[in-house]
């Protein structure tokens, strides 16, 4: 316990110096670029972010469970991983062209933009490393690299705002980034890995068998969670997009938080799966407990403070984000309860049900914004979203009996208690008593 607090508190120190870089360049940002190219690349992180699951082959939801039990053979883990998820991400660039090139057509821009900022697939691909870190909850060591990484960036971002260049040059930051990141993270793997990486074609079948349910389930997850921008800039503009995507963006300042507890939680949980199913479900049910009861204190409060939010960091250009703000914050919510389910699917090994999961969010995360759009415009993206989420993650996991029991153990996450008994629970390990 002591080492997952250590984790998390890694994690969110580093996460915060990160955020307040991303608030106060992401600010200038968009205020340089307008709502037109502020949407023009907010629409090509979501065509990127759409394939990425592709690209990933599914390994980043199970890989951190591949360490855990076979350390063993961790070398030719992350090595096969890198592997697969580098040819992954060579197919996803030479897609994303030929799909923007069609969708697209007649706008050059667009398609240039989106082809510069595919080029980060690749790096994306080698920064894969984190999860093993994650797995031996050293996870100091990828935060502070992305902090590092943020700081680079941020420093070109803003001489790119000094000396005014044009959109395209602010499309290639997003793979300097991650370029960083991997460097530094394969560095470092380097000299605290016990083992050097391989590959086996045998491991990449076995990896692959696990994982493949993850890849239509990530797709999934991506159209309910991207679709909103992507037709919202087909069927509005890139100014749209752009109020949109401001709101997105203030939305989900905090979901730093969430991840660094769920990922520190991860490999106790799968752990105590194997050992003690008692001891499994409470952890569960309080994880759940916090994601709940932090998620609707983080709604309230930006719900209340949309406005100032929205005009201290993007100025008065975007105050049409305020009213779509105080919407689609409250998705989150939803969002992160999927999340803690998931952990509790590939626990159990049921990932074959993640696809119906998603499947059936995403055709209803359609079918609302096709029907909403029209009606309300960027606040009909919004309340589809919401809609969507709840049916997802909450509904169905009481429709499917498969996951039926994780429902049992989200409704136990509402009461409060389980909440105080948590937080008691880290003091006494904590202190020793």
């Amino acid at each position: 316990m002591n080492r997952v607090i250590k984790n998390t508190t890694w994690i969110v120190a580093c996460k915060i110096v990160q955020m307040a870089l991303n608030l106060v360049v992401s600010m200038l940002t968009a205020r340089y670029l307008g709502p037109a190219n502020y949407g023009l690349i907010n629409y090509a992180s979501s065509i990127v972010t759409f394939l990425i699951p592709v690209m990933q082959l599914g390994l980043r939801s199970t890989l951190v469970s591949e360490f855990v039990n076979n350390p063993e053979k961790e070398g030719k883990i992350l090595g096969t991983a890198i592997a697969l998820n580098l040819a992954g991400a060579l197919g996803c660039m030479v897609g994303i062209f030929s799909l923007v090139s069609v969708a697209n057509a007649g706008e050059p821009e667009t398609v240039l933009v989106c082809t510069l900022y595919s080029v980060s697939l690749l790096f994306q691909a080698l920064e894969i490393v984190q999860y093993w870190f994650q797995a031996k909850l050293l996870s100091k060591y990828p935060s502070l690299a992305m902090v590092v990484s943020y700081v680079v960036v941020s420093a070109y971002k803003i001489f790119l705002l000094v000396t005014g260049k044009s959109v395209y040059w602010f499309a290639v930051s997003h793979a300097i980034d991650y370029a960083l990141i991997s460097l530094v993270l394969l560095c470092v793997y380097g000299k605290k890995g016990s083992q050097k990486l391989g590959f086996s074609f045998k491991l990449a079948g076995q990896m692959f068998r696990r994982s493949k349910y993850y890849i239509v389930s990530g797709l999934m997850v991506n159209v309910f969670m991207l679709t909103d921008r992507i037709m919202l800039k087909h069927m509005i503009g890139d100014e749209v997009t752009g109020y949109y995507s401001a709101a997105v963006v203030c939305a989900g300042m905090t979901s730093f938080v969430f991840n660094a507890i769920i990922d520190s939680a991860r490999p106790g949980i799968l752990e105590k799966s194997r050992k003690d199913e008692s001891a499994f479900k409470n952890s569960v049910s309080s994880l759940f407990s916090v994601v709940i009861y932090l998620s609707l204190a983080q709604c309230v409060a930006i719900t209340l403070l949309a406005r100032p939010v929205i005009m201290i960091l993007y100025g008065a250009d975007y105050v049409s984000s305020v009213g779509v703000l105080r919407l689609v914050v409250w998705y989150t919510s939803f969002s992160y309860l999927g999340t803690v389910r998931n952990i509790w699917i590939l626990a159990k090994e049921r990932q074959s049900i993640l696809w119906v999961i998603n499947l059936c969010g995403a055709a209803s995360n359609v079918l609302l914004n096709l029907a909403l759009i029209p009606l309300w415009g960027m606040n009909g993206a919004a309340a589809a979203s919401i809609i969507s989420q709840f049916f997802t993650n909450f509904v169905l996991t009481w429709c499917i009996p498969k996951v039926r029991e994780c429902g049992g153990l989200m409704l136990k996450g509402l009461d409060v208690r389980g909440v105080l008994k948590y937080g008691v629970s880290l003091v006494k390990k904590k202190t020793g008593n």
